[in-house]
């Protein structure tokens, strides 16, 4: 479905554009530059004509970015320029109007704007990686659905690199269904969406910074092009192309990680449990776990850190029973409230050393997590 374009060198390159749109678009493809300092080429954006557009390009190895300016080209060169650097300079330039031009046998680009001008050492075209071309067979899908999907679930994924798998988000189609679901073993989100129509054949773990990006160039869009290869997933918006690599691997099996049944149930107010949880993790210092405790009528949270104090606070609660205290880190049990949508958010719990389940009532997002033993 995609295949790979060469960069040609060409006799040179002369752009004049807008000051404010370079600017605007150098910001959304540097955001993928390297940072590593291994092969330098990939600390640069590459410069490319495309008929009456310059198209800019920049790739990690792992995430590509790619997008066009209106410009008034001239040649047929490509090059590829430090990202940052001209990034950080583009916003400086004293006039609205900008020239990079680029003459092969100099190997420099020149910049230029109003009273200023300058020179900025280069990289060769050649030792760009190739990206890839964006095959026309594509499938379209609402972007509210799928960014909110992405949103729900994205702050479960994992940060540690030594597990790449649970890095990512696993993603998948069947029909007009789209389910998502990410973990860090600690808490677990799982989202199922109604689509407005069919979905494309896919089921893959897609790095959540990849999807972290996507919700930045898609925001404020209506549809979201995407598109499919064995290695790699492709999404599409206005001029703005994303791809990114599938990571390989086994993505824990979500649903034998539900408990089938759970011993306790309870409805609370999602606004007022939010703030109570917000204001107790305020004293949960050093990983000091917030204190939930149940009882007749009502639940409290409370916290205490070593050397800087404690809290408590109670809010109503419909729960009959024996009192249960449970324990949970401040900042996982925060944002598996927040992730729920609606007044109510329900909670279901086996007991103090199960793994506690956040839910939304039509329970179409839940949010599975870890306790942490208490003392005493």
């Amino acid at each position: 479905m995609i295949s790979e374009v060469d960069v040609t060198v060409g006799s040179g390159l002369k752009v004049t554009c807008d000051r404010d749109q370079l600017v605007s678009t150098l910001a959304t493809v540097s955001r993928v530059v390297s940072s590593r300092g291994s092969v330098q080429v990939l600390s640069g954006v590459l410069l490319r004509p495309d008929g009456d557009r310059l198209e800019l390009a920049a790739t990690d190895m792992e995430l590509s970015l790619r997008t066009t300016l209106a410009a008034t080209v001239e040649g047929d060169s490509a090059v590829v320029v430090p990202g940052k650097l001209l990034v950080d300079l583009a916003r400086l330039l004293p006039a609205p109007e900008v020239t990079i031009e680029y003459r092969p046998d100099e190997g420099v680009a020149h910049i230029s704007s109003g009273s200023y001008s300058s020179k900025l050492n280069v990289f060769a075209a050649e030792d760009f990686p190739r990206l890839p071309v964006i095959d026309p067979a594509r499938h379209t899908i609402a972007t509210p659905s799928l960014l909110e999907t992405v949103e729900r679930v994205a702050r479960s994924a994992s940060k540690d690199e030594s597990r790449p798998v649970l890095t990512g988000i696993q993603v998948r189609f069947e029909g007009k269904k789209l389910f998502m679901a990410a973990t860090d073993s600690y808490r677990l989100s799982f989202k199922e969406t109604e689509l407005e129509t069919e979905g494309p054949e896919l089921e893959a773990i897609i790095p959540a910074r990849a999807l972290a990006e996507l919700s930045r160039i898609a925001a404020g869009t209506e549809t979201v092009e995407l598109g499919v290869n064995e290695n790699t997933v492709v999404f599409g918006t206005g001029d703005t192309w994303l791809t990114t690599r599938r990571i390989d691997g086994q993505f824990p099996d979500v649903s034998r990680l539900l408990p089938e049944s759970f011993e306790i149930e309870v409805d609370l107010p999602r606004a007022e449990l939010r703030d109570v949880v917000r204001r107790a993790a305020v004293m949960a210092l050093r990983n000091a776990p917030l204190r939930l405790r149940f009882a007749e009528g009502e639940l409290t949270i409370s916290a205490q850190s070593q050397d800087v104090g404690e809290t408590h606070e109670s809010l109503p609660a419909a729960y009959t029973g024996e009192p249960l205290e449970i324990g949970f880190n401040a900042e996982f049990l925060a944002e598996g409230v927040e992730s729920v949508r609606g007044d109510t958010v329900r909670m279901k719990l086996i007991n103090p050393l199960r793994a506690g389940l956040i839910t939304s009532a039509d329970e179409s997002f839940w949010y599975l997590i870890m306790p942490i033993r208490l003392a005493g």
